[in-house]
């Protein structure tokens, strides 16, 4: 076994003496690289935003802006890391000698201020300026009524790619600008030469050290084995959960087994009857490689945290948590979706209204690992995802709604309703469902259903929102539906 090690700015560098549990953020800063900070050490604040080449959708490898608060360090072993130092052009006695295109704007249009958030919007903006298929567009013109796209600037840089990322005293408008400025990579930029070839090969990893061990094996096969001698193992793919658990509960787990680059884990085919997505392909390569194919997985994305979660975060963790106010339960609850477990014996297929059985808890067994998930076709042509939540994007959501709906002639041929935040794991609004088939698709049938809907599920009082308060969200957002949507079905 090859000793764990990390490219780092071009320099290997190995993982040892890091304990298994080290994040990449400690790792950094253990040697030296203290461009990379810690703000929250949950992946809300993207101070300790690097660049990892991953796998590309459009180009061999793909630069992505990951939270480094929350990857263990021995998870990237044999992979590519970029810091903020490692951006700028290193002249002969190693300092840096030019400044990065983004670095640059950012100084220019004074989009920093005490700097401790900087380096991490500069990955995080590093990242969108390689996004190969980042292009120029007209610049929206404020007196058109055509031009409603406020968060794409017209060098084609998505504003989504920074909403990882939070600055406490500079402001967001010199940020924006600099974001808006940069031009395209030049032919003779070395890591946008880096996109052509392919990106490192996952390695099988053995990392032991103070009695822990990170695991990472070859094929699904074997780890499945592994899991079947090791229940006690926690299984990590993207770690924006475990990574919390590490850094604010001080989790130390004996075993870890990393599953997030597993060939198997990581397909994502379209079938004549259904639509399979492996359980190790990340939210943003869901949603590049779909393209808006399923409308309600396209509408989900954006309010699904933040782009950089979104870029190590798969749809296998946000269901094996279990937790009741995951964003991705509610929609594949509508899409009818189904998991496909796989243990050492062989595979079954779970209804995911069936996967569910209490707090945190599934039928999946510990020896079990989700494979995929398959969404049948053809897709219901009536589908939208209410999020109630404090903030407009990146933040945990009191109510979640997945609406899918077959309206035919003005009747309501089949529903499906996912909810999740009003009871204690994600459910369906069956009673709701039923209060809708075969009724026309009208104000007065809806007011009724909405009124079914308010009772659905036992909505608790926390400190997000009250259970009257999530009750009423329910009866609302199937309002709103309606509102959305009569003209459409009516034409």
């Amino acid at each position: 076994m090859v000793a764990a090690r990390i490219t780092v700015n071009g320099k290997e560098t190995p993982i040892s003496p890091a304990a298994p549990h080290t994040t990449v953020l400690d790792f950094l800063r253990e040697r030296g690289l203290t461009g990379t900070k810690e703000g929250c050490a949950e992946g809300e604040c993207g101070a300790c935003s690097v660049l990892v080449a991953r796998p590309g959708v459009d180009k061999p490898t793909d630069w992505v802006a990951v939270n480094a608060c929350l990857v263990p360090a021995a998870a990237l072993d044999g992979q590519e890391v970029i810091t903020s130092e490692g951006l700028a052009t290193v002249g002969e006695s190693g300092a840096p000698a030019t400044l990065h295109p983004v670095q640059e704007e950012m100084a220019v249009l004074g989009g920093s201020q005490c700097g401790y958030c900087t380096p991490g919007f500069i990955c995080s903006m590093a990242a969108e300026y390689y996004r190969p298929d980042r292009c120029a567009h007209a610049a929206p013109d404020s007196d058109s009524d055509d031009s409603t796209d406020h968060e794409h600037g017209p060098n084609g840089f998505d504003l989504h790619s920074l909403s990882g990322n939070l600055c406490r005293c500079t402001g967001y408008r010199p940020i924006r600008d600099a974001a808006y400025a940069v031009g395209e990579p030049t032919d003779e930029d070395p890591l946008a030469q880096r996109r052509e070839q392919a990106p490192p090969a996952p390695v099988a990893t053995e990392y032991t050290q103070d009695g822990a061990t990170f695991l990472r094996k070859d094929t699904l096969a074997e780890t499945l084995q592994l899991l079947r001698e090791r229940p006690d193992a926690v299984v990590v793919a993207g770690s924006t959960d475990y990574g919390v658990e590490v850094n604010i509960r001080s989790r130390r787990a004996e075993c870890v087994v990393a599953i997030d680059r597993l060939p198997e884990l990581r397909e994502l085919r379209v079938e004549a009857d259904h639509i399979e997505i492996g359980a190790a392909v990340t939210l943003t390569e869901i949603e590049r490689r779909l393209d808006g194919d399923v409308p309600l997985l396209a509408e989900l994305f954006p309010q699904f945290a933040s782009r950089l979660i979104r870029n190590s975060g798969t749809l296998g963790g946000n269901l094996g948590t279990g937790s009741p106010i995951g964003d991705s339960p509610p929609v594949l609850l509508a899409l009818e979706a189904s998991l496909v477990l796989a243990d050492a014996d062989g595979e079954r297929v779970v209804p995911l209204a069936e996967y569910f059985t209490g707090y945190r808890q599934s039928v999946r067994r510990p020896d079990e690992l989700i494979r995929a998930v398959r969404i049948p076709l053809p897709l219901s042509p009536v589908t939208a995802f209410h999020k109630i939540a404090k903030r407009r994007f990146d933040d945990i959501s009191s109510v979640a709604i997945g609406f899918a709906l077959d309206i035919d002639g003005g009747i309501v041929r089949k529903a499906r309703i996912g909810l999740g935040g009003v009871a204690a794991t994600p459910i369906r609004a069956l009673a709701t469902e039923a209060a809708l088939e075969g009724k026309p698709w009208s104000a007065e049938t809806v007011e009724a259903a909405a009124r079914v809907l308010r009772g659905e599920g036992t909505p608790m009082s926390d400190h997000r929102a009250s259970a009257i308060y999530r009750s009423a969200m329910l009866g609302q957002s199937l309002l709103k539906l309606h509102a959305q949507t009569t003209e459409a079905v009516s034409s």
